[in-house]
């Protein structure tokens, strides 16, 4: 576990054992414990906790206040809001010992869009370059591209890389970029 000489870590955040690649920030009150695994040009904003046993790929952005526990993987270029919340056990109780092997790994996909206040249970796949509205309770998996919202979240449409919201015919009016549906949601085709 290395912290690379080039990231920039806050002299109030706190930064045990664990690996943060080049360029990461990480901001005040933030704290990585030891065998999290942080990627390259990161930004872990203010008060933002990472677990050991978390993955953040590359070129995320994690806002304040946001906790990231062991079992929760996030993808290339994440987008995390504030206040947003994970959680990575099914049944939880105080005073109730929970080992490691029973957390309920979590999956965001390269390019996913978590908006601020949104709820993410334990054991949702979240697909490529998804996007999920503030406020949202995302309790089951969200296929790629697709944008859900509310509580219980429910997709509401399609949306593209570039974050616009797709057409009737799987086209961005934005980057002309054009999309097919197939088992796990959209692929793009250009």
């Amino acid at each position: 576990m290395a912290v690379h000489a080039t990231a920039r870590i806050h002299s109030l955040a706190l930064v045990d054992d664990c690996e943060i690649g080049a360029e990461t920030r990480v901001w005040a009150f933030s704290h990585v414990l030891s065998g999290a695994r942080v990627g390259a040009r990161c930004n872990l904003g203010e008060g933002v906790f990472v677990e050991g046993g978390a993955v953040i790929g590359d070129d995320c952005t994690i806002k304040n206040s946001i906790a990231v526990w062991d079992g929760v993987v996030l993808g290339d270029r994440v987008f995390v809001g504030p206040h947003a919340v994970f959680t990575n056990v099914d049944r939880p109780r105080a005073g109730q010992r929970v080992e490691r092997t029973s957390y309920v790994p979590t999956f965001i996909g390269e390019g996913a869009s978590i908006g601020a206040n949104a709820t993410i249970r334990c054991g949702v796949t979240i697909g490529q370059s998804a996007f999920i509205g503030a406020g949202s309770v995302v309790l089951r998996d969200v296929p790629a591209y697709a944008l859900v919202v509310g509580n219980p979240a429910r997709q509401r449409g399609w949306v593209c890389e570039c974050a616009a919201r797709l057409d009737s015919e799987f086209s961005c009016p934005d980057c002309s970029s054009r999309y097919k549906l197939g088992s796990e949601g959209l692929i793009r085709l250009q």
